[in-house]
């Protein structure tokens, strides 16, 4: 089976910014038919995250070989945020992943196979003279979080919303940084009055004799997991049978099911199920807009996506987003071309991406009623509502 690294033109990337360090790696397969792997490491050191990204794609192969999938390819994917996205638009075959990402990929219709025997769990730290004791104390108080899409930040900004709050209005200051270690400096230098970290860190820094304590913490979920997407031909029982062989590598993997990713999946970047300014529209009503061709249809996704799969006579208007999932979102740092609405702004105009989970189109929506479009249609369903509601989808390219 022969390896190269490549660009990928199905998958946006900026390119791997080392051999085995990407934040995720996609491998295109051919045989007798071409199967998509995505391999995202999750949230761990440098050298950890070859090491976990050699041993998954060791299996893979073993995997592929017994099934006769050859020549494979591997380009590497830019960061978490693409890595949600190509699973919600379906575009890999096999995504292996931290359970984020592969509670978001089962709502889009893929299967959990099975997970490392380590499960994770986020916690929130402080110093221990700190008179901080719990999570409301903490409120006016500097936070530093590993950035935004890691397991860890997701966890944490659930169960902050689960608060009935969120990270920009509970905390004065947030300090982001792609190292969970270096959160531990950010404590001890006093940068930082209180940390989220995964809950192994905050266990390895007491076994180095820190002085920190916990003071909230999530439930556990799964480790990284391996699922597989609904339909595939790749066989869940051969995935299941070689990496139990892993094992002597030691990266012991167990079965899982749908029902363990249950509670990350309730948390996360679910938008708000209302729009002040906007109408919120359902996929019965989106298709009877388009078939009294009263509405456009403003597709708000990437290239990749909208050529997997969109809806038939929909516009792309990409929003490329660097902001925070979040309500209190900042759209100085995102870029969207609102002249591409077009100039009559009584036009009836109606936004959608991947889903509830899809910040894009909400964010879209904003931008247009800032501009001064006065019949905006929120899709919050998006795609995979219309999908879901039996509707014909177009492939075509745009």
């Amino acid at each position: 089976m022969t390896n190269e690294f490549v660009r990928c033109g199905a998958w946006p990337s900026r390119g791997l910014r080392r051999l085995g360090v990407a934040a995720g790696l996609l491998l295109s397969l051919a045989a007798h038919a071409q199967v998509k792997i995505l391999v995202n490491p999750g949230d761990q050191g440098e050298q950890s995250r070859g090491a976990t990204m050699t041993t998954w794609r060791t299996a893979i192969e073993q995997v592929l070989r017994k099934e006769r999938f050859n020549d494979s390819t591997m380009a590497g994917l830019a960061d978490m945020t693409s890595d949600l996205s190509a699973t919600r638009a379906r575009i890999p075959d096999v995504v292996v992943g931290p359970a984020h990402l592969i509670g978001s990929a089962l709502r889009y219709g893929y299967t959990p196979v099975a997970q490392l025997d380590v499960r994770s769990q986020a916690v929130l730290v402080v110093p221990t003279h700190s008179p901080i004791t719990n999570f409301q104390q903490a409120a006016g108080k500097r936070l530093g979080l590993p950035m935004q899409d890691s397991l860890v930040t997701y966890l944490l900004r659930g169960e902050t919303v689960a608060a009935n709050t969120t990270i920009k209005r509970h905390f004065r200051d947030l300090y982001e940084t792609r190292y969970q270690d270096a959160l531990l400096v950010c404590l001890q230098i006093g940068r930082c009055d209180v940390v989220g970290v995964e809950k192994a860190t905050y266990e390895k820094w007491i076994a180095a004799g820190s002085q920190v304590k916990v003071i909230m913490e999530s439930r556990e979920v799964p480790g990284l997991s391996l699922a597989i997407k609904d339909g595939s031909k790749i066989s869940a029982d051969a995935f299941r049978a070689d990496l139990a062989e892993v094992a002597a590598a030691g990266s012991k993997t167990t079965r899982v099911s749908p029902q363990d990713f249950t509670y990350v999946s309730t948390l996360g970047y679910f938008t708000p199920r209302a729009l002040a300014g906007a109408k919120v529209v359902d996929a019965k009503t989106v298709a009877a807009m388009l078939s009294a061709h009263t509405a456009r249809y403003i597709d708000t996704r990437n290239d990749a996506e909208f050529n997997e799969g969109h809806v038939p006579g929909s516009v792309l208007v990409p929003y490329v987003e660097k902001s925070a999932k979040d309500p209190d979102f900042t759209s100085d740092v995102d870029q969207f071309n609102v002249a591409k609405l077009g100039p009559e702004r009584d036009a009836v105009l109606v936004f959608g991406c991947n889903g509830p989970e899809c910040w894009k189109s909400h964010k879209a929506s904003i931008a247009a009623l800032k501009a001064g479009y006065k019949n905006v249609n929120w899709f919050r369903g998006g795609l995979p509502e219309w999908r879901a509601a039996g509707l014909a989808v177009d492939t075509n390219a745009k």
